[in-house]
């Protein structure tokens, strides 16, 4: 199903903005048994992003409305939110009292192998850069090309993801997903400062990492700092926690640090339904 402005319809204004320039923001969300998991962090998201861009937040007991609807009867799904600044003339000035467009869709589980979450990945290098700029950085905003282009560069079904570095060569995550090291015990995770997602599973990490007695610093991460580290994971609000086994030619242990975290995940969020 999918709702566009509270309608049940797939079409939309050829005007929007959202098509013309990529001028919005979307959440990628998971449903568990008939709830929308941290749905309230990527509602702070989508607001925050909604305030840099200076789009008008979509109305709260609007969207739990259209929410609770779409998720009404899923086992398990995606529940995925967009937010344009609506239509428009040609041309990159805004209109000066525009209406967001809202739409909402339902779509299936992604067929991510069991082997991902449970024994690990192998990573690539990406050869497309991410472009600085602060101003974006940590939002979700509709500009993916510098993903799409990176995902582009491989075919192997064995290989599910990779790094993505910045103009200046420090890891900031991969295509899809935020990265994290251990080093002597604990976690170390590339800045997003200047550009990158700051990805909601990513914050649910940094929060129970407190509880799980861990120290966690968030800096410039170098390849060096990749190729050696004790553990590696990768995570997002779809994959949960994947760990991290070969990096080119390093190779990582299922370590203790990591495992820890997985289970909170699926303890805390009941992950996997």
């Amino acid at each position: 199903m999918i709702l566009i402005n509270g309608r049940v319809t797939s079409e939309i204004e050829v005007a929007d903005r959202g098509l013309h320039y990529g001028d919005g923001l979307f959440e990628t969300i998971a449903v568990c048994k008939e709830r929308a998991v941290l749905y309230a962090a990527h509602l702070r998201r989508l607001e925050e992003g909604c305030r840099r861009l200076a789009i008008a937040v979509p109305k709260r007991e609007v969207l739990d409305k259209e929410v609770a609807n779409l998720c009404q009867g899923i086992s398990q799904g995606v529940l995925k939110i967009i937010v344009t600044r609506g239509s428009g003339g040609r041309g990159y000035r805004p209109p000066p009292q525009p209406q967001p467009t809202r739409i909402l869709s339902m779509h299936p589980w992604p067929d991510y192998p069991a082997v991902s979450s449970e024994y690990g990945i192998t990573l690539r290098i990406c050869r497309t850069p991410l472009g600085h700029n602060p101003y974006l950085a940590g939002i979700k905003h509709l500009n993916r090309l510098e993903q799409v282009l990176a995902r582009s560069e491989w075919d192997d079904p064995m290989i599910p993801e990779g790094v993505m570095l910045d103009s200046q060569g420090y890891v900031i995550g991969g295509t899809m997903s935020n990265l994290f090291i251990v080093r002597e015990g604990n976690l170390q995770t590339p800045d997003l400062i200047s550009c990158g997602v700051a990805g909601v599973m990513r914050g649910f990490i940094l929060e129970q990492a407190l509880p799980l007695d861990l120290k966690v610093t968030e800096y410039s991460l170098t390849l060096a700092d990749l190729k050696s580290a004790e553990e590696v994971f990768v995570c997002n609000s779809l994959m949960g926690l994947w760990p991290v086994r070969r990096f080119e030619e390093t190779q990582y242990p299922l370590g203790p640090v990591t495992q820890r975290l997985r289970q909170r995940i699926h303890s805390q969020l009941s992950w996997g339904c």
